[in-house]
C-alpha cells in the first residue's frame, strides 16, 4: 500500500497532464463533429433555448403549430434524430443559421482544446485553455435550467408516465450535467498552470 501512495504522489505532474490529454481529445473530437450534420441539427435545442446564445439562430422566436394543435417553438417540428436525413428539415436549418453557428462552434472548441494541451509546454497558454474550459463548461451547464430536452418528458401512453421533469433527466441531460467535472478540470489545469508561471518569476503579460 505504501508503495501504491508513493506512486500516486510522484505521479501528480503526469495525472494533469493527462487531463490535459483528456481535455484535448474531448474538445477536438465534438468540436470537429460539429462540422457535420446531425451534430449541428443536435445542439438546436440548447442554443434556441439558450438566453446567452439564442440570437446566433434567425428563427429562435418563431411559432408552429403541432400535429395536436399545439404552439410550440418552430425548431421543434424540423429535428432530424441522428441517423436520418429529410430534406425539408435540412433546408429550415440552413435558413435558421444552424450550420454556420455550429462551425463557428466547433472550431471556438477545438481552440480550447489546443491551448489546453499547449500547457504541457507553455503554461502561460495553458492557463488560458484551462479558463476557456471552465467557461465554457458554466456556459453548458445552464442549459440545465433553459432547455426542455433536458429532462424526461411526459408522453403519455397505455398508463401513466412516473417519473418526468426534474430531476429525472434526459439523455441529453446526462451529457449536460457531465460537464460539471470539465469544469473542475479546467480549474486544475489553469492553477497547475498559474503556479508554474509564479515559480519561473513570470506573468502572463510578459
Amino acid at each position: 500500500m505504501n508503495n501504491l501512495l508513493n506512486l500516486l504522489i510522484n505521479s501528480q505532474t503526469n495525472f494533469i497532464n493527462f487531463i490535459r490529454f483528456s481535455i484535448f481529445i474531448v474538445m477536438v473530437w465534438i468540436g470537429g463533429l460539429k462540422a457535420y450534420q446531425y451534430e449541428a441539427d443536435g445542439i438546436v435545442p440548447f442554443v434556441t433555448n439558450s438566453p446567452l446564445m439564442s440570437f446566433f439562430y434567425e428563427n429562435t422566436n418563431k411559432t408552429a403549430i403541432n400535429e395536436k394543435g399545439k404552439t410550440v417553438k418552430e425548431y421543434m417540428l424540423h429535428k432530424n434524430p441522428e441517423g436520418k436525413m429529410v430534406a425539408e428539415n435540412i433546408e429550415w436549418h440552413k435558413s435558421n443559421n444552424t450550420y454556420t453557428f455550429s462551425y463557428g462552434l466547433g472550431t471556438v472548441i477545438v481552440i480550447i482544446g489546443l491551448l489546453t494541451l499547449l500547457g504541457i509546454w507553455f503554461p502561460k497558454i495553458g492557463l488560458w485553455g484551462g479558463l476557456f474550459t471552465f467557461g465554457m463548461s458554466i456556459v453548458t451547464l445552464t442549459f440545465l435550467i433553459s432547455t426542455p430536452e433536458v429532462y424526461v418528458p411526459n408522453l403519455g401512453g397505455d398508463m401513466p408516465t412516473p417519473k418526468y421533469g426534474f430531476p429525472f433527466l434526459s439523455g441529453a441531460g446526462r451529457l449536460v450535467l457531465k460537464d460539471i467535472i470539465m469544469m473542475a478540470a479546467g480549474l486544475i489545469i489553469a492553477s497547475d498552470c498559474a503556479k508554474k508561471i509564479k515559480t519561473t518569476g513570470n506573468t502572463v503579460y510578459n
